[in-house]
């Protein structure tokens, strides 16, 4: 068949204009009205209609959305609004005035209460206020008890310090930020999960593997960060009270208030107390420390058409004592803490309305955290001082397919610790510039690459080049694929609080060194309905390779050393995970998580054996399912877990240590941990009772040689692998009022 000239450029015109208008990207910003002002929204659904393509705004209400040529109808949703669609012919930009709704009453909420962001290229799960309420959330350690990526762990028996575990690996190797500010980190890592209350808490964004160079250089495993209450956008008064069957309570108030129309105060306060002593085991050690928390933050915030701006101060103070109770006479070995912090934060940006692509933000935040210990007659006490700041710049190159961020951070932290007789100083000043290109094909893939130098004072010039990939291999069916380099400065003691209370004597056997590690790791998500409903299968699998590890050896008894790594160290972690909603208003979960994570042991006494690494379950297996009834006037929520055995240190009475490759292993047993939930919701108020540990499973002997605290066996850390306390009841009230 022959075709004219004419005929062929029509197909190829034909075919370019199909091309471009499948890689169209429609942008805008979605906004209330406000008396005469519009404020921008945050957390507005958008996407096609009939389809699994959507995104959602940022805080700044912006939004991108690529085409798709399966609909062209743009619906805009958020709870107590009425939803909008538009349909979409030639525009590229869309903005959006949605209203709000007569009564919230009328609003029914859908879906699932933890959603994975199908279109960031980092494999990111957010964890909603809904999820976050199924477990009532007391504050950030208790914020993930039904994610299947995250697991929290008391890092000893008697301090009541938590400590989250990713990938296999431990907090401390998890970028830990506050809205986008790195805070919980340094000597906030040792209660710092109990700083943030969970009635504060907006969102919590999971990012697995290594993060965005703009965030800063030290994510190795992966990346939080959690939003809090906004005030111009959280509940003018919102109230909560907890109480538990152990005698803890707990009290918040949030307040927020619009001054003008531009600018907005808030109030978040919360307090927190337990004083009763608890000893379920009879080893006449409190289970539990008695402790008093008060913790409150004010913050304004100013938002016009080409210009934001938030500031902020918070103030915590809490006391702990714990160690033997308060019955035993003489001599009794008694832990406390005192911790007090004050922080200051801004965060300014100018906007461009006219492109919403555009824009230029500055971060700066001030700390100043001291604390004070006694382990028995033990001091250590540490203070540090922190100063961050953190500019970025944001735009297009020729059209939204092309974006680039670019900009300069600058840390500053200053240590002082003091343990036993020996001080510890030292400042760390690290200027820091950076860059992310991102190329996205819309509805099939896009490509990130990053890097950042930053320029150490103590340990020179640092390098994190990092690369995201992802892939719509079908439009159910996504890849992603990540790989990069992280660095931090580890902190021994802080890191390690719950070793210290022991009688082990300490050794430094190396220099102070930066831990090095690159992480590399693939997933797959599949988007698929059955029996007309829908539901998302995930599988994933990371790799952390270390290089100059810092080495946290308890295989000795009574001694604890740290030293640097030499030989190799590794974690490998893969997990699949299961979401489906059987019938409407229902959700389940099924996940199950594997690790293989070991390290070379034994470099200051001339010996490198390769061994599993201590505390970390090799199996973990987490159910959870959930119901609401309408309105979500009742919910109900059950969450089981299994943890698989884990290699613990042999530390039976009159053992010494010979040698890392004949030493004795040891593994503790797997154990349930069932939590459920049932809660009441009213016009304004809601109430809920539910119980952890419903099995009532614990650890018979957490403590060794209780009955001689000052004798130079006792440890309260090496062998505490599971549960301290048994079966746990609660019962808490909300109050919520937005006119």
């Amino acid at each position: 068949m022959h075709l004219s000239h004419k005929h062929i450029l029509s197909v190829l015109a034909a075919a370019l204009t199909l091309t471009n208008g499948y890689a169209q990207i429609i942008s805008g910003i979605v906004s209330e009205r406000s008396g005469n002002t519009l404020k921008s929204l945050t957390g507005v659904n958008v996407y096609w209609a009939g389809t699994t393509f959507g995104t959602s705004t940022d805080s700044l209400g912006r939004y991108q959305i690529s085409r798709t040529e399966q609909s062209n109808r743009l619906v805009f949703s958020f709870v107590g609004f009425r939803a909008d669609t538009i349909a979409i012919t030639d525009q590229t930009e869309v903005n959006v005035t949605l209203a709000g709704e007569s009564t919230l009453q009328e609003v029914t909420v859908s879906g699932a209460s933890s959603q994975i962001d199908r279109l960031n290229p980092i494999q990111t799960e957010l964890l909603t206020t809904r999820t976050l309420a199924k477990a009532a959330c007391c504050n950030l350690s208790e914020s993930f008890e039904t994610n299947a990526s995250i697991n929290v762990a008391a890092a000893d028996a008697v301090t009541g310090s938590r400590q989250i575990q990713m990938l296999g690996l431990s907090g401390n190797y998890v970028q830990m930020n506050v809205e986008n500010i790195p805070t919980l980190r340094g000597l906030a890592s040792t209660f710092g999960l109990n700083y943030i209350p969970g009635t504060w808490i907006a969102s919590i964004d999971i990012g697995k593997g290594v993060g965005s160079v703009i965030n800063g250089y030290e994510s190795m495993s992966g990346a939080l960060n959690v939003e809090l209450q906004k005030p111009d956008s959280q509940e003018r008064v919102y109230a909560n009270g907890y109480a538990n069957s152990f005698g803890r309570l707990e009290a918040n108030l949030n307040l927020a208030r619009p001054l003008t129309k531009r600018w907005s105060i808030g109030a978040l306060t919360h307090a927190s107390t337990l004083r009763n002593e608890i000893d379920q085991n009879n080893d006449r050690f409190r289970d539990l420390p008695l402790y008093t928390q008060l913790n409150g933050m004010v913050r304004a915030k100013y938002a016009a058409e080409r210009f934001m701006a938030q500031f902020g101060v918070r103030a915590l103070t809490e006391n702990r004592e714990g160690g033997q109770l308060s019955e035993v006479g003489g001599r009794r070995y008694v832990f406390t803490n005192e911790t007090r912090r004050i922080e200051a934060f801004s965060k300014t940006a100018r906007l461009f309305p006219e492109k919403p692509y555009k824009g230029l933000g500055l971060i700066l935040n001030a700390v100043h955290h001291e604390q004070n210990s006694r382990f028995g007659f033990t001091p250590y006490d540490g203070r540090q001082q922190t100063l961050y700041g953190n500019l970025i710049y944001q735009s297009i190159i020729d059209n939204t397919n092309h974006t680039i961020k670019a900009g300069a951070s600058y840390l500053l932290d200053a240590y002082r610790e003091r343990y036993r007789d020996t001080v510890m100083t030292r400042t760390e000043s690290v200027p820091g510039v950076f860059g992310e290109y991102t190329y996205t094909y819309p509805d099939r893939f896009a490509l990130v690459l990053g890097n950042r130098v930053d320029f150490h004072n103590l340990f020179g010039v640092q390098w994190t080049p990092r690369a995201h990939f992802k892939y719509h291999i079908h439009e159910v069916l996504t890849f992603r694929a990540s790989a990069g380099r992280g660095f931090r400065v580890p902190n021994a003691l802080a890191e390690n609080y719950g070793y210290l209370v022991s009688s082990r004597t300490v050794f430094f056997n190396s220099p102070l060194r930066p831990e090095i590690s690159w992480n590399y790791g693939a997933s797959l998500t599949n988007e698929f309905t059955l029996f007309g409903k829908k539901g998302t299968f995930i599988v994933d699998y990371y790799r952390t390779d270390f290089r100059n590890q810092l080495i946290v050896d308890a295989e000795h008894p009574r001694e604890l050393h740290f030293y640097n790594l030499s030989g190799k160290s590794f974690a490998n972690s893969f997990q699949a995970e299961l979401n489906y909603q059987p019938i409407r208003r229902a959700e389940l979960k099924l996940a199950y998580r594997l690790f293989d994570v070991r390290q070379s042991m034994g470099a200051p006494f001339g010996e490198s054996v390769l061994l599993e690494r201590m505390m970390i379950s090799r199996d973990r297996v987490l159910f959870n399912a959930g119901y609401a009834l309408p309105y979500d006037k009742w919910k109900f929520d059950l969450t089981v877990q299994w943890n698989g055995p884990r290699r613990i240190p042999y530390l039976a009475e009159g053992y010494e240590h010979t040698g890392y490759a004949n030493m004795i292993t040891e593994m503790a047993p797997s154990f349930y941990n069932i939590n459920a939930q049932v809660s009441r919701a009213f016009r304004t108020w809601e109430v809920y009772l539910g119980g952890e540990n419903l099995g009532g499973f614990r650890q018979l002997d957490p403590i060794v040689a209780p009955q001689n605290p000052f004798g130079r066996d006792f440890d309260a850390a090496a062998r505490a692998w599971g549960p301290i306390t048994g079966q746990m009841i609660y019962l808490g009230f909300r109050y919520k009022f937005k006119p």
